[in-house]
């Protein structure tokens, strides 16, 4: 009992040991900070990898493609263990929108809308569709020109049928900050409008249309057409409406392998896409699959020469497995089946499409990230245990501090011997000593490590805000928050770790008081 009541005097009474405890506390709060930031990055980026991809990636790793992408995914959708496969085509242009003089480079993503829906979870990232359900599209298409109705304003159908039915179905905009037109919309007691749409003005009667020359849709990143505010919303200008017109200019790429007279084409704006990686939300649009496959002359064509036609070919196809597939399995058979395809009698290729094809491999979704997700693992895993060394600091620091309470209360320790103390209580005491001050300051660390790592990107705005400091740059970080999960797994590690530690610190001033001497105790000073 006495080993308790000394320890928590100690305790209480020794302020010195409250330098303990904020060492303690500190190092604790930075170990959880870095833990918690470096593996919500970690958990980020392989979650968003995971949800742009398929299972089963299949690719040859060249600009220009492969050929007989239609005829395996028509072999391969009769596998039991495949749900869906879609092919795709990726590129790079030049962009421009119609209200804006800057011209950007992008990434061009040819796809087909509904197959990639099933495929990954593009889907979710949609603001239009999210909103104005069965309204995206990338096929050609008008652009909806809002009306009004006295001093309401009224969308055109399918809109404003898409817009009930999202009302309905509880659908709230927390993704855009206020504009001019929900403010109105406010001042009128109406529901909000989620997006921004361009005003009739084409005619006096200013009713709903759509209206304009027909252009294939695109769909662009959301940082390409919205600015994000400091709180995390974006913000749309009514100079960017829906079905904006957008001028792509591209390159094809010859049979020859070099580079062909570039082509433009006006698309309109059909939605916008967050991913919520910067890098992609900045510099990617996405068109329909066939179009681009023709724009980039990647479509099948017949050969002057009359030799054998030359095949439409794709970039990627990637493939949704059932749950419970083995998907390493399945990309060995896939990758043996489409070089399969070389020799096939079905088909007529030349040598350089059945090189293509011999080139073609298939890997799981997370071997074709590896390049991103293991470095990062390492850096985890480098930047935790160097940050734990430095927290030996703590260790050290109860050592110290145990050490000089030791010799101050010298006489003591003989006063407890003298009277049945043994030599395994007394140093108990300094031991409980050193992990009371390891629980107390871990509890204050860990408290202020997850409050810290829940609000971190409040303190970076705040930041920005007062003093114009931006310590996450989305364009060198590619997500566009800071991770702000702490993992209950992390919090128990790292505070074990620190009551450990300042126990094993207590262990040397233990030893000294259990090996004090009770009269030569008695004589001291």
């Amino acid at each position: 009992m006495y080993k308790l009541f000394l320890t928590l005097r100690y305790l209480r009474k020794r302020r010195i040991a409250y330098f303990a405890i904020l060492a303690v506390a500190l190092c604790t709060a930075m170990v959880l900070i870095v833990t918690s930031v470096m593996g919500g990055f970690l958990d980020q980026l392989v979650r968003k990898a995971r949800g742009l991809l398929g299972d089963v990636i299949v690719d040859n790793g060249s600009y220009r493609g492969f050929p007989l992408y239609d005829e395996f995914i028509a072999d391969v959708s009769q596998w039991p263990e495949i749900v869906r496969a879609t092919p795709l085509i990726y590129a790079y242009g030049i962009m421009r929108l119609e209200t804006s003089p800057r011209t950007m480079t992008v990434q061009v993503v040819g796809m087909r809308l509904q197959d990639v829906y099933v495929v990954n979870a593009f889907k979710q990232g949609l603001f239009y569709e999210k909103h104005y359900p069965g309204t995206t599209r990338l096929s050609p298409q008008q652009q909806p020109l809002m009306g009004l109705s006295g001093r309401a304003p009224l969308l055109p159908e399918p809109y404003r049928s898409a817009l009930e039915q999202s009302r309905a179905a509880g659908v709230v905009d927390g993704d855009s900050s206020e504009t001019e037109l929900t403010q109105y919309l406010k001042e009128l007691g109406a529901p909000p409008i989620p997006g921004m749409f361009a005003l009739n003005s084409l005619d006096d009667s200013r009713a709903p249309a759509l209206a304009g020359e027909e252009r294939y849709g695109m769909i662009l990143g959301r940082d390409l057409v919205a600015r994000r505010m400091p709180d995390g919303r974006y913000e749309r200008s009514s100079s960017r409406p829906l079905g904006l017109f957008a001028e792509l200019t591209l390159v094809p790429v010859g049979d020859s392998g070099t580079a062909d007279q570039p082509v433009k084409e006006r698309f309109r704006y059909a939605d916008d896409s967050r991913t919520g990686i910067y890098e992609i939300d900045s510099k990617s649009v996405y068109v329909e699959f066939e179009h681009l496959q023709k724009l980039l002359l990647m479509d099948a064509e017949k050969r002057a020469d009359g030799g054998a036609d030359i095949p439409a070919r794709c970039s990627q196809i990637q493939v949704k497995l059932r749950d419970g597939v083995d998907p390493y399995a399945i990309a060995r058979r896939l990758a043996e089946h489409y070089r399969g395809l070389a020799n096939d009698p079905r088909f007529k290729l030349d040598d350089l499409d059945r090189q293509f094809v011999l080139t073609v491999d298939a890997i799981t979704w997370d071997k074709s990230q590896a390049h991103l997700i293991g470095p990062v693992e390492h850096e985890k895993q480098l930047v935790t245990i160097l940050f734990g060394i430095i927290s030996l600091v703590a260790a050290v620091l109860v050592l110290c501090i145990l050490y000089m309470i030791v010799l101050q209360k010298t006489r003591d320790i003989g006063i407890i011997k003298s009277i049945g103390g043994s030599s395994a209580g007394v140093a108990a005491i300094f031991l409980a000593y050193g992990g009371a001050v390891g629980m107390v300051g871990s509890a204050i660390g860990a408290t202020l490590g997850v409050l810290f790592v829940r609000n971190i990107n409040a303190v970076q705005d705040y930041l920005v805000w007062q003093f114009g400091w931006r310590v996450w740059d989305r364009s060198v970080y590619s997500f566009d928050e800071i991770p702000s999960t702490v993992r209950s797994f992390d919090v128990v590690v790292v505070v074990a770790c620190a009551i450990l530690a300042s126990t094993l610190g207590a262990v040397v001033s233990a030893w000294r008081a259990g090996a004090m001497h009770p009269v030569e105790s008695l004589r001291y000073e």
